[in-house]
């Protein structure tokens, strides 16, 4: 009963979402970009991880994380009206034009990484129900990825990968479909079997602040809307990116929350696909729609994201460096991030380069705040605070314990 009613949730949250009025209106499709980014498998792999550290306060770290990136989007949201304005009208030699252009830099860098994040990913939930030696499951982890990164190397230099970055766009409503079946799957079971095993104890102290700082690519994504400039105004941009965090902020929490009464088995699994387990207990059947989501999330990141870098050090380089050599060179340092990297570390260097970028985002809107007399008082102690956040981010972001 519980893989059906799952399945029946999937079929009409999907078609909801493609065939309905709404589905078609620039408000909606400027929201689904920010949101594709968001909803990859960091619903997935958070509450094992949080469970973890944190036992039954798993939520509320959940929660202080969304806060935190719900405070960047704050930010971005303020660049898009200030920082956009005031680039406009600047010299290429204008100072706050040059920080500008080091951020996007740096959110090249994180791209690069995050691909490396997105397939790791992909390659740990694909090879999690086959029976392999554990042993060798790194090897072939590894080796999956680099072959993906090859190929999308390859279709990026054929001029294809445009097309699968647009054919994975189309598949956001499945994918939201999916999550709304797991969300059903875990409702009805906590309502058959009750809170089930004792909840493992609450768990706080200041050693887990590196981990859950660590998560913070989990949630990261909603600064794509400070980049559609040539797409959508800005105004649009600032509400769309608003509804891309409540739903995505929505999803988590209920997704934690509704796993509560499996934290302490879900404390127990190993590696980050370690919700597979929970949910094949749950039904076996609802395997596959973890698979289903996990795949076509990661695979659609990983594209959105190689060609976001490739594109911003073509931009960056005033042109010099060139888009297929750009993306290239993406290519090459994610199959070294890879090969360097296990997947609870690859999850932690990814939030340290996101944090990073949104510290400089913090920078720019303090700078052209002061300088251009924008914002408010308030606003600014806001832009210090969270600067200061997101660069401890940064330094400290650590991986967590698999």
């Amino acid at each position: 009963m519980i893989v059906t009613v799952a399945l029946i949730v999937a079929i009409i949250v999907t078609t909801a979402l493609t065939f309905g009025r709404f589905a078609r209106s620039d408000g909606w499709r400027a929201t689904v970009t920010p949101l594709a980014s968001i909803i990859g498998s960091g619903f997935l792999i958070c509450g094992p991880l949080l469970a973890k550290e944190f036992g039954s306060a798993a939520l509320g770290a959940m929660a202080v994380l969304l806060a935190i990136a719900y405070a960047a989007g704050a930010v971005i949201r303020f660049n898009i009206v200030h920082v956009e304005a005031h680039l406009a009208a600047a010299p290429f030699n204008d100072p706050i034009a040059w920080i500008a252009r080091v951020t996007q830099g740096v959110l090249a860098l994180a791209y690069a990484v995050s691909v490396a994040y997105y397939l790791k990913l992909l390659a740990e939930f694909s090879l999690k129900p086959i029976a392999i030696d554990p042993a060798s499951q790194p090897l072939a982890a590894n080796i999956i990825v680099t072959v993906l990164i090859v190929l999308m190397t390859l279709l990026a230099l054929g001029g294809s990968l445009r097309k699968v970055e647009h054919l994975a766009h189309g598949t956001v409503s499945i994918k939201i479909g999916i999550i709304a079946g797991l969300l059903a799957a875990l409702g009805i079971s906590w309502a058959i079997n009750g809170t089930g095993d004792p909840l493992p104890p609450v768990k706080l102290s200041f050693a887990s602040v590196p981990m859950l700082l660590g998560l913070l690519i989990t949630v990261q994504g909603f600064e794509t809307s400070r980049y559609l400039g040539h797409a959508y105004p800005a105004e649009m941009r600032i509400r769309t990116m608003r509804h891309a965090q409540w739903i995505s902020s929505a999803i988590y929490l209920a997704f934690i929350a509704l796993l509560t009464p499996f934290l302490t088995r879900a404390a127990a699994t190993e590696g980050v696909a370690g919700i597979l387990d929970i949910m094949e207990l749950i039904a076996p059947a609802l395997g596959l729609f973890v698979l289903a989501g996990a795949v076509s999330s990661q695979l659609s990141a990983a594209v959105a994201d190689s060609i976001g870098s490739g594109g911003l050090v073509n931009e960056v380089s005033r042109r010099k460096v060139s888009v297929p050599l750009a993306f290239a060179l993406a290519g090459a340092l994610a199959i070294v991030i890879v090969w360097l990297t296990d997947p609870f570390e690859v999850v932690a260097l990814s939030s340290r380069a996101f944090a990073l970028f949104y510290g400089l985002q913090c920078a720019l809107a303090l700078i052209v705040s002061v300088k251009d007399g924008k914002g408010t008082t308030s606003q600014r102690i806001g832009f210090v605070a969270i600067g200061l956040v997101c660069l401890v981010a940064a330094a400290v972001g650590a991986p967590a314990e698999g």
